[in-house]
């Protein structure tokens, strides 16, 4: 039996398809936006409008930005040798909290994952092989300390040992099973200043 209408129902629906919105949550925010004025409903939905509609991928290292170059890539004040490899934007961010790395980065949009399906060729890992051509001196793994993340450290670091670019792997000061996103910026320091060769 539905206890509501079926707008307020199917906004409930839509919102718990999001990640980390349960039936509860996805209720609240419901009410929440009903209980919002006119105004501020169009510049929500404009907002989720506009993100979609101009966000797309770094040429460089596929981050999501609004223009061709992301800012970090843009910046001359960034050491463009030095490349962290992240699973994902969220987790670019989490290191960019700690104010302390100044290299660049290359997102993969995922981690390799034989269990779902998620081989090589289904992450950006051509397009890090393809920066490594210009002048690189070291490759960070900081993916996360899961399965996934650490078949795909092994395997990056097997990619990229031939060609003579110093390849480290961020300490184990991220717990096995975090992801990066969640972990506070002091861990995320340490593990990073604690990297290792690979």
């Amino acid at each position: 039996m539905d206890y509501y209408s079926s707008h307020i129902s199917k906004l409930i629906e839509e919102l718990s398809k999001l990640p980390g919105v349960g039936a509860k949550s996805a209720q609240r925010l419901a009410f929440h936006i009903i209980g919002m004025s006119s105004e501020q409903v169009d510049s929500l939905s404009k907002a989720i409008k506009d993100a979609k509609g101009n966000v797309n991928y770094c040429r460089e290292c596929f981050t999501l930005t609004d223009g061709e170059v992301c800012p970090i890539c843009a910046s001359e004040k960034r050491d463009h040798k030095t490349i962290m490899v992240v699973e994902n934007t969220r987790d670019l961010a989490a290191y960019e909290k700690t104010g302390k790395y100044n290299g660049v980065y290359h997102v993969l949009h995922g981690a390799i994952s034989p269990m779902l399906g998620i081989g090589p060729a289904d992450i950006k890992l051509k397009e890090l092989i393809k920066r490594l051509e210009s002048d690189v001196n070291e490759v960070i793994i900081a993916t996360n300390s899961t399965l996934e993340g650490e078949t795909t450290a092994m395997y990056i670091a097997k990619l990229i040992k031939p060609t003579g670019i110093e390849v480290s792997r961020i300490a184990s000061g991220v717990p096995v099973g975090g992801d990066l996103e969640y972990i506070d910026e002091v861990t995320l320091l340490r593990a990073l200043e604690g990297r290792r060769l690979l």
